[in-house]
């Protein structure tokens, strides 16, 4: 993609790293760095609350002359705003008006006052009377409830932002929604819905502030293995254009997606341990690790058991580069969970798949419907009968 980069967010660049500097398997030595990075950013923005909050958690340590002269700064600038309101309010224009309530709506942002921060942004919207300006709006209240993870606050905004675009609305706003949309169904496990907005915004995106051009590729691709079947993983990752030029840059991911497609499951299984650290250390993946992990694996197995009707629990191990009990182990789970269709012949060592009919699912489907309805309608007879 030929695009001149923006920069991420400096607000979810310390919340990556917030993140790092509590995970308990990232080394000490990496976290002293980190702990610097972080205090750096709560003294130059006085984001008091956070400082208090991590330094009641152990993660830094409480300097109240530090605490007493960030308040004192944050009173400051507080009246040399409200300053500026009265003065906008009334010498100026409307313009005036809202320019200077935004200006305050940003500083409670910056020191990380969530509670005002919303507030006060309320307050912008009044002043606001063009869609577009109201979509801004949102796209910062977007913003803090993806530093603190409030999904519930994410949510309601990406509702409110949809009801805006009725009223009108520019499409490149919209395009940047479809990535805070699709970032959000990642985060809560709809990777389908992830794939699907993040396929749509490939050569649309410029969602800079969030994070990256190739950290946006590293999430499509992720959510796209487990959402699409392999004629579209095809049409639409595999080969597009927009992928290509990048995905060779993040490491390991051009052989996991490119080695699943050829069926060359041993690379696969090679760079998919190669992932696994990204993931977990990834602040929106990462408690999905396991689950994703999971599904990976359910999809590459399921491929492969699809090119035959009954094959050695050698020669499938053998063919993912494993041990016969690490895939025995692994796939007597799967079959447990519904989540592959065979079962194994420990006698032979062979596994035999078993392909459900779409039909017989269909048929299957329509008479289930059909008894519930019935006994709806036999529940409803004797109410009238009464």
């Amino acid at each position: 993609m030929e695009a001149q980069e923006g920069s991420q967010n400096e607000h979810l660049k310390l919340a990556n790293k917030i993140f790092h500097l509590t995970h308990p398997d990232v080394e000490d030595i990496e976290k002293v760095s980190l702990k610097e990075e972080v205090l750096s950013a709560i003294k130059s923005n006085f984001m008091v609350s956070l400082y208090e909050t991590l330094a009641g958690n152990g993660v830094l340590e409480l300097d109240q002359a530090l605490l007493d002269s960030m308040r004192q700064s944050i009173e400051d600038e507080l009246k040399k705003l409200d300053e500026k309101i009265a003065d906008a309010e009334e010498n100026l224009g409307e313009s005036e008006v809202r320019e200077a309530h935004l200006a305050k709506s940003l500083f409670y942002i910056r020191i990380g006052d969530k509670d005002k921060a919303l507030e006060q942004l309320k307050v912008t919207e009044t002043k606001t009377v063009a869609v577009g300006q109201k979509m801004d709006l949102v796209f910062f209240t977007l913003q803090v409830g993806l530093f603190d993870m409030d999904f519930d606050l994410i949510s309601r905004s990406i509702d409110k932002a949809k009801n805006l675009f009725e009223e009108g609305g520019d499409w490149e706003r919209k395009n940047r929604l479809k990535v805070y949309e699709g970032l959000y169904c990642m985060s809560t496990r709809d990777f389908k819905k992830a794939a699907s907005l993040f396929l749509d915004s490939i050569s649309t995106f410029t969602t800079y502030e969030l994070f990256p051009y190739d950290t946006f590729i590293f999430y499509t691709v992720l959510t796209s293995i487990i959402s699409l079947d392999r004629v579209s993983l095809k049409q639409k990752v595999v080969d597009a254009p927009e992928i290509l030029t990048v995905i060779g840059k993040i490491p390991y991911l051009s052989e996991f997606l490119n080695s699943l497609y050829d069926c060359q499951y041993k690379s696969f299984f090679s760079a998919f341990a190669g992932l696994t650290e990204q993931i977990k250390f990834d602040r929106y993946l990462h408690r999905h690790f396991r689950y994703y992990m999971r599904e990976v694996r359910t999809v590459v197995y399921s491929q492969f058991l699809e090119s035959y009707k009954s094959v050695t629990i050698e020669a499938m191990a053998k063919a993912f580069g494993v041990t016969v009990e690490f895939i025995d182990l692994e796939l007597s789970r799967f079959i447990a969970a519904g989540k592959l269709h065979c079962k194994i012949d420990k006698v032979v060592g062979v596994l035999e798949t078993n392909r459900p009919d779409a039909k017989n699912a269909l048929y299957q489907a329509t008479i289930k419907q059909g008894d519930f309805l019935l006994n709806r309608i036999q529940k409803l007879s004797r109410v009238i009968d009464l």
